[in-house]
């Protein structure tokens, strides 16, 4: 046995359990910045689960107008967190603080757009096979879409009853995963 048999999986239960907390804080954010109706299970769910930490910080960090920075501090602590856990099982010199954060940052603009992509997606389907408006987790997607569906509505029309934003959202959301995280990723493999 060599070492990678143990720090595969390692690496592998870390990175799973933290990143499904560091999921339930973006999404509570998200639906936070929405507006979205906390009364939903799902969002009862994400508080419950996300505000012990977030009560602490929430001592020492003020929001910013309309947006609550402690969820986002907490995000990106873990997220941080998951990268230099990493290093460390790999042995990996760690980095410094500024590739860490900007490390950090852009996995963490990563999930937030893959949170848009699959919400979209979700919405779509869910609008194909059970149109039912009523249902509480279809209000909590479109709560969730509508600011991205609304700017994708505003330059695509509704064409006889088809809506195409879905497809644009989710296209345009795709293209800005494709053009800013690489060259991140890129310049942060040079600092190493």
């Amino acid at each position: 046995m060599n070492a990678s048999y143990i720090t595969v999986p390692l690496i592998f239960l870390i990175d799973s359990l933290i990143s499904l907390y560091i999921l339930a804080v973006v999404l509570r954010f998200l639906l936070q910045w929405v507006k979205a109706d906390f009364r939903n299970p799902i969002c009862q769910a994400l508080v419950t689960v996300t505000h012990p930490p977030l009560k602490l910080l929430r001592r020492f960090i003020p929001p910013m107008g309309k947006i609550d920075s402690s969820s986002i501090v907490l995000a990106l602590l873990l997220q941080m967190t998951i990268n230099i856990s990493i290093w460390l099982i790999l042995q990996k010199v760690s980095p410094n603080f500024f590739t860490l954060f900007v490390l950090s940052c852009a996995h963490l603009i990563g999930l937030t757009l893959n949170i848009f992509i699959f919400a979209i997606f979700a919405q779509a389907l869910l609008s194909w096979f059970n149109p039912n408006i009523y249902n509480p987790n279809y209000i909590l997607l479109a709560n969730l879409t509508e600011p991205v569906l609304n700017l994708c509505r505003k330059v695509i029309p509704d064409l006889n009853g088809l809506d195409f934003s879905p497809l644009a959202a989710i296209i345009l959301l795709q293209l800005t995963k494709m053009l800013l995280l690489p060259p991140l990723e890129e310049h942060l493999a040079y600092l190493f």
